[in-house]
């Protein structure tokens, strides 16, 4: 005894869409979750990105017009840059350091040479991460004061937790928001596929 062909056909057509519900239940689930429990952290980095990239409009980054006063060739050497830098800082930046001590290197988070500007900037490892700004060529102090990026900077890599953590968190964060778009395609696309295969099927 043989079932009808309409009831067989249904029958092929229902076996293909339970994997495909199941897994679109457990999309939908996950993007909702992740969703959730990763929206602080995706706010916090598009909000901080946005800063980022418009941090010398908003004053977060000094912009020191400056041309070159020489040639590179003649810059001086850098010690005498972070010399001239720690002088020039506050004294509550470089409590341990007075004028005519040798360059404690450790109250130097970084120096940014910029040939080009004919400049360096030398960023102290204090709070308020201050910068001096120095003339390549004559050791001059163009400008000094402190960066409001580099807050937004850890906050938006989660180098503010500090240790290795901050890698783990951002790294979570990345995967989170990778799965969150894979899902969400998902959940967008395939009911679009099924609607248009039925369309097919019951006009042929």
């Amino acid at each position: 005894m043989t079932g009808s062909p309409s009831l067989h056909a249904s029958t092929r057509e229902a076996r293909p869409t339970r994997p495909r519900r199941r897994f679109s239940r457990a999309a939908f689930y996950l993007h909702l979750w992740l969703g959730v429990l990763s929206t602080i952290a995706l706010i916090a980095i598009s909000i901080t990105g946005i800063l980022l990239n418009h941090k010398r409009e908003f004053g977060l980054m000094p912009d020191v017009a400056h041309e070159p006063t020489a040639a590179f060739v003649s810059a001086i050497h850098l010690e005498r840059m972070a010399y001239a830098a720690l002088e020039a800082a506050p004294e509550a930046s470089r409590p341990s350091w007075k004028p005519g001590d040798a360059v404690d290197v450790a109250l130097i988070d970084r120096m940014d040479v910029r040939p080009r500007n004919g400049f360096v900037k030398v960023r102290l490892r204090d709070n308020a991460s201050t910068e001096m700004t120095v003339d390549l060529s004559t050791g001059k102090v163009l400008h000094t004061g402190t960066r409001g990026d580099v807050f937004f900077e850890k906050l938006h890599s989660g180098e503010i937790f500090g240790g290795p953590a901050y890698v783990i968190i951002s790294d979570i964060a990345a995967v989170a928001l990778v799965l969150t778009l894979i899902t969400g395609y998902w959940l967008w696309l395939v009911p679009k596929l099924s609607r248009g295969a039925k369309a097919e099927n019951e006009s042929a």
